[in-house]
Parts: C-alpha cells; structure tokens; sequence
C-alpha cells in the first residue's frame, strides 16, 4: 500500500532552531571581504522557508537598513520566498541576479553583533503556544499579510525608519512560524496595523504641509 507524502510544513531544519542559530549561520557565511546570498543560503538551506524569510527582515531591523537599496533586494528575496511558499514549493528558487548580491562582511558581521542580545533575548521567551494562530490557514493569512508588505516595501524606502517598522512586523511574523509561537503572530499583526497608520500619517502630514 502507498503511503501518503508527508506535508511539507512552514519550518527550519534540524540545525535551525532559533535566533541565535540563525545568526550563528550569518557568521559563518561571511568568510572572504564581501558575502553573497547564495552563501547564506548554503548556510540556511533552501527548505528553511520561515528562516530565509526571517533572515533579511532581521537585516532590515539593523543599522544596515540604512544602505540605500537594500530595503528593495530585502523585500524582494522576502517576496519571493513567500511566494514560493504559498505555492506549496519544497526548495526556494531564486534568480542568479539576487544570489550574486553581495554585502561587506565586517558590515554583516557588525549587523549581526547588533542583532546579538535583543535575538537572545527573544529566545528565551518563545515557546509553542496560541498554536491555532500558527495552522496551516492560519499560516496563509499570515503568508498573504508579508506578501502585502514586501509588496509596499520598495515605494516606502524614502521614507526614514519605516522599512526598518515594517521589516520588524515581518520579523514577528517569521518568529512565530519558525517557533510555532502565535504570541509573535499577534504581535506581527499589531505592528503592521501600526506602521500603516504611521505611513498614513506621515502622508497626510506631507500633503498638508
């Protein structure tokens, strides 16, 4: 009798359990002056959907945000991989375009210094819980809401902070799936209720002005 495929599930490998892993993986990749992102995908995996997501949505949060076009490569690896995943995708493809992308390493590796304690800190308080938030339908709302958000990323680069707001929201997200923590999903959907609001502020505010 054959058995049934097993399901793919939104979720790291065995080597990538938390934040600090993820971390530990950037680390590494940064070897020679300049780290591609076809090297921090060998670090991560190609089946690791929620890290690679999580991945640069972290970058985001950091002092490297502030790299004028990074926030547009970062929300368009995140696009992707999303993407990828809704359509039910095993192995994330992305163009060789994007994996020739390189960044300084001391940079990456002053970005991940940064990212060290808040990332530890986080880590000792994930844990499963509110799992109906992190469902399979769950998890496609949650997928939907980042795709709205890579989707706005690139035309909000201008603005100052905001990518770095929005990017956090993503990171809640990609928490809560990597951890199984519906807690991080709440917290996701709060921040992009209020970075949208802070957008529609600062536009309102502009066009009065």
């Amino acid at each position: 009798m054959t058995q049934p495929p097993t399901p793919h599930r939104l979720g790291p490998p065995e080597s990538i359990r938390s934040l600090s892993d993820i971390l530990d993986a950037l680390d590494d990749a940064g070897t020679g002056d300049t780290v591609t992102i076809r090297e921090i995908l060998e670090e991560i995996g190609v089946r690791s959907f929620a890290p690679m997501i999580l991945v640069p949505a972290l970058i985001l949060v950091s002092p490297l945000s502030g790299i004028f076009g990074l926030p547009t490569i970062g929300a368009t690896f995140m696009l992707l991989v999303t993407l990828q995943k809704l359509l039910g995708r095993r192995h994330v493809w992305l163009p060789e375009f994007l994996k020739r992308r390189k960044i300084a390493t001391h940079r990456l590796k002053k970005a991940v210094s940064w990212l060290r304690k808040p990332c530890r800190w986080i880590d000792n308080r994930t844990h499963k819980r509110l799992t109906m938030l992190v469902s399979r339908p769950a998890n496609i709302a949650t997928l939907l809401t980042i795709v709205a958000i890579c989707s706005v990323i690139p035309f909000l680069e201008v603005l100052p902070m905001v990518t770095s707001i929005f990017a956090g929201a993503i990171s809640m997200f990609s928490i809560g799936l990597l951890a199984r923590d519906g807690l991080f999903i709440v917290l996701g959907y709060a921040q992009t209720a209020a970075s949208a609001t802070l957008v529609l502020w600062l536009l309102t505010t502009a066009a009065g002005g």
